[in-house]
C-alpha cells in the first residue's frame, strides 16, 4: 500500500515536471503558434536530450523545410544566449511541394512537429535554454516572426513525458531514415546543362515516388533544385533536376548532396557526391522494345558498307552450293550464323570486362586499338589474297585453320566468315542500333548479353533465311567461269578494306612506317602473283595500277570543272570544348558539333554525302556558325564523356546548339540535308535566322 502511494506520488511529480514553453504566439501574427517541449528521454553517454518544436498554422498558412525551394526562409533557432548547450540538431519531416505564381516552395501546412536533439556540455549541471526562433510563414503574403523560447532544466533529473514522447515519435515517423531497400546508385552533374541526374534503386516496386535534393555545403546555400523529371521502371528511377541560383551558375562537381526520396509509406534520405560521369542506365524503356530495336539494327548492319565484302564472300558460297544437298547448305549457313552469334558474345564479354573495370564503353571502340587494327589488316589481306586465287588453304584431318573462306564442306570456314562479318560491322552505326547499344551498356550483364544476342540474330537473319529455306539458293545463277570474275571483284573489295584499315594506322604510327608496310606488302603480293600466274600477270597488274592511277589523275584534272563536281575542302573545325558551347550560344551564335572517327564508315558517308554538299556546306560556312569536332579515332575520356552525357555510345554523333536550342538538337545517325538545315534553322531562332555569312 505504501509502495503504491509512493509510485502514484512519483507519477504525479513527473507529470508536474513536464518541460514545455507552452504555446507561444506573436500578437503581430496570430495565425501561427509554436511550443517547445522536452520528452524526458536522455542519453547520458552521448550527452543528449530529446525535444521537439510543434508548430500550428491556421488555414492556408505554411512554413518551410530546411531548403525552402525557390522562395521562403527556413525556420531557425539562435541558441547563443543559452548555457551548457553545445549543439541542437533539427530532424526534418518530409516536406510537400507548393506552387504559387510559378514559384515552387517546399514546406508544411496545418500542423508539423520538428523532433530535436539537444547536446549538453555537462549532464549533471543545470541547462539554461534561451533561444530566438525565427519562422517564416506565407499564404499570398509572407511574414517573418520571432518567438522567445526560454527553459531551464537539469539533464540527469528529467523524467519521461507521455504527451511529449507521443508527439516526438509522431514527428520522427515522418523524418526520412536509412533503408536497406533503397540505394542511391549514381549521381551525374552536367555543368553545361546545369542539370543533375540521380539514379535510385528500390528492391520494392516504385509507385508514385518523389525526390528532393539539397545540400549542407555553404557554397550551395542559395542553390535551388527544380521539381524533378522522373523516369522509372519496376525497381529503378532516374530523377533529373534543373539547378539554378540567383547568384550565377552553380557548380556541383564533387559537392556532397542530401538526396531525399519518398514513396508510398516510405521516406529515405542518403548523402551522395555529385560526380560528372553520365548515367548510362536506360530507365523507362521496355526491354522487349529494345530487343526489337536490336533485331532491326542488326539486320540493317548487313547493308552497311563495312559488311559488303564479307557478304560478297557469302554470295560466292551460296552460288557454289549448286548441286549440294539441302542438309549441307543448311548446316553451312547455320555455321555462319553461329559465327556471328559467338562474335557478338565475345564483344559483349569484352564490353562487360571494360564496364566492371570502370573503363570507357562504346560501340566500335576496339578500332581505337592499333593491335586490333593490325590483326584485321592481316586477316583481310589473307582473305583478299585467297579470293584472288593467290593461295589455297587445305584442311587436313589434324589441322584446322580459321582463315578458311572457301564454300566447301568446312563448317569452320563458314563459322569464321560469320565472326569476321561481325568484326567488320562494328565501325558502322545504323538506325535503331544506337538505342539498343545504349540500353545494353547501361544495363546489367544478363540484359547486355540478351540485347547483343538480339543484334546477332538480326545480323544473321539472311544466313538463317537460307538455312531455313535452302531452296532459295537454287534461284541464283548457276556457277560457271563468270564466278572467277565475281570472286576477283570481291577480292579487290576485300583488298580495298585492307588498305582502308592500313590507313587507320597513321593515327598510331608514322605515315612513313605505314607507306613502307604498304609497299612491302605490294611487293610480296606481286611476287606471289608471279609464282601463281606467271610474270606476265605481274607486268599487266603493275601496268594497270600505274596507268589507272595516272589516267585518273589526268582525266580528273581535265574534267573536274566541266563534267564533275569535286568535293570542296573541309571546313575549319575547332576542337570540341563543351564549356565554350554555352559561351558561343550566349553570344547569339549557332554551334554545330560533329563527333567522328577515322574508322567510322557512317561518319565518312555523312561527311561526303551531306556536310560537303550544298546547301549544308554553304550554311556551315556562315560567320555565325561555330564548328566543333570531337575526334574519337583514338581513346579520349573527354569525347567519351560528351557522348555518354547524351546517352550515346558510338559515332557518328551530331548535335546543333543555338539561342533557340541551348540544350542542343541531336541529329539522326544517318544525316540528310533536310535534317541538318532544319536543326540549324530551329536552333538559330529569330535573332539569327537572317544572319548571312
Amino acid at each position: 500500500m505504501f509502495a503504491a502511494l509512493l509510485f502514484s506520488l512519483f507519477a504525479f511529480n513527473a507529470q508536474a515536471k513536464d518541460y514545455t514553453t507552452g504555446w507561444l504566439t506573436n500578437p503581430m501574427h496570430p495565425p501561427v503558434q509554436v511550443r517547445f517541449m522536452l520528452t524526458g528521454q536522455t542519453d547520458e553517454a552521448a550527452k543528449t536530450v530529446e525535444g521537439l518544436l510543434e508548430v500550428d498554422l491556421e488555414g492556408d498558412w505554411k512554413t518551410y523545410w530546411r531548403s525552402p525551394g525557390e522562395g521562403g526562409v527556413a525556420p531557425k533557432i539562435d541558441w547563443e544566449m543559452s548555457n551548457n548547450i553545445s549543439d541542437l540538431e533539427w530532424h526534418w519531416p518530409m516536406p510537400k511541394r507548393y506552387e504559387f505564381l510559378g514559384v515552387e516552395t517546399l514546406g508544411y501546412k496545418h500542423k508539423v512537429v520538428f523532433p530535436m536533439t539537444v547536446t549538453v556540455d555537462d549532464f549533471s549541471k543545470p541547462v539554461f535554454l534561451s533561444g530566438k526562433l525565427t519562422m517564416s510563414s506565407c499564404t499570398s503574403i509572407c511574414v517573418l516572426t520571432d518567438y522567445e523560447v526560454v527553459m531551464d532544466f537539469i539533464p540527469n533529473q528529467l523524467t519521461p513525458s507521455t504527451d511529449a514522447m507521443h508527439l516526438y515519435n509522431q514527428g520522427m515517423s515522418n523524418v526520412p531514415a536509412d533503408s536497406a531497400n533503397v540505394s542511391i546508385d549514381q549521381t551525374s552533374w552536367n555543368n553545361d546543362k546545369q542539370e543533375l541526374s540521380v539514379l535510385i534503386s528500390n528492391t520494392q516496386a516504385w509507385s508514385k515516388p518523389d525526390v528532393f535534393v539539397d545540400s549542407s555545403d555553404i557554397a550551395l546555400e542559395n542553390v535551388s533544385f527544380s521539381s524533378p523529371s522522373i523516369t522509372k521502371d519496376n525497381q529503378q528511377l532516374i530523377a533529373t533536376f534543373k539547378v539554378s541560383s540567383w547568384f550565377g551558375k552553380p557548380d556541383l562537381t564533387n559537392k556532397t548532396l542530401n538526396v531525399t526520396v519518398t514513396d508510398a509509406d516510405m521516406a529515405v534520405e542518403e548523402q551522395a557526391v555529385a560526380a560528372t560521369l553520365p548515367i548510362t542506365t536506360q530507365v523507362g524503356s521496355s526491354i522487349w522494345q529494345t530487343i526489337a530495336f536490336a533485331l532491326i539494327g542488326g539486320l540493317i548492319l548487313n547493308i552497311m558498307p563495312c559488311v559488303l565484302p564479307v557478304l560478297g564472300m557469302k554470295l560466292s558460297s551460296i552460288i557454289a552450293t549448286d548441286g549440294m544437298e539441302r542438309r549441307q547448305i543448311r548446316t553451312q549457313f547455320i555455321a555462319s550464323a553461329a559465327g556471328i552469334l559467338v562474335s557478338f558474345w565475345l564483344l559483349a564479354g569484352f564490353l562487360t570486362a571494360l564496364k566492371v573495370s570502370g573503363q570507357a564503353l562504346g560501340w566500335g571502340i576496339q578500332f581505337q586499338s592499333p593491335y586490333f587494327i593490325g590483326a584485321m589488316i592481316i586477316i583481310t589481306g589473307a582473305f583478299a589474297a585467297n579470293m584472288l586465287g593467290l593461295f589455297e588453304i587445305s584442311l587436313s584431318s589434324n589441322t584446322n585453320t580459321w582463315l578458311a573462306t572457301r564454300g566447301d564442306n568446312s563448317h569452320l570456314g563458314h563459322f569464321v566468315q560469320g565472326m569476321f562479318a561481325t568484326l567488320l560491322a562494328t565501325p558502322c552505326s545504323a538506325p535503331f542500333l544506337g538505342t539498343a547499344v545504349a540500353y545494353a551498356l547501361g544495363a546489367d550483364i544478363v540484359t547486355l548479353f540478351a540485347i547483343f544476342t538480339a543484334l546477332a540474330i538480326g545480323m544473321a537473319a539472311p544466313w538463317l533465311l537460307i538455312a531455313l529455306f535452302p531452296q532459295l539458293a537454287s534461284k541464283l545463277p548457276k556457277p560457271g567461269n563468270w564466278m572467277n570474275g565475281v570472286k576477283t571483284l570481291f577480292g579487290l573489295m576485300m583488298l580495298a578494306t585492307s588498305l582502308w584499315l592500313l590507313s587507320l594506322m597513321t593515327s598510331f604510327v608514322s605515315t612513313g612506317t605505314v607507306v613502307g608496310f604498304a609497299v612491302t606488302s605490294l611487293i610480296l603480293l606481286l611476287w606471289r602473283l608471279g609464282q601463281v600466274k606467271g610474270r606476265k600477270s605481274v607486268v599487266i597488274t603493275l601496268a594497270v595500277i600505274l596507268l589507272g592511277g595516272a589516267s585518273s589523275l589526268f582525266i580528273g584534272s581535265l574534267t573536274a570543272d566541266k563534267w564533275s563536281t569535286p568535293l570542296p575542302a573541309d571546313h575549319v573545325w575547332q576542337p570540341l570544348k563543351s564549356e565554350e558551347i554555352s559561351q558561343a550560344v550566349a553570344q547569339g551564335k549557332t554551334v554545330f558539333v560533329d563527333v567522328t572517327a577515322d574508322w567510322c564508315i557512317t561518319c565518312k558517308a555523312n561527311k561526303i554525302g551531306v556536310m560537303l554538299q550544298n546547301p549544308v556546306y554553304d550554311k556551315l560556312d556562315q560567320d555565325n556558325i561555330v564548328l566543333m569536332r570531337g575526334d574519337w579515332t583514338t581513346p579520349s575520356d573527354y569525347v567519351t564523356g560528351f557522348l555518354q552525357s547524351y546517352g550515346r555510345f558510338g559515332v557518328p554523333f551530331n548535335i546543333v546548339y543555338g539561342p533557340n536550342a541551348p540544350e542542343g538538337i541531336a541529329l539522326p545517325v544517318i544525316l540528310t540535308s533536310a535534317d541538318v538545315m532544319g536543326a540549324i534553322t530551329e536552333a538559330e531562332g529569330k535573332s539569327t535566322s537572317n544572319n548571312k555569312g
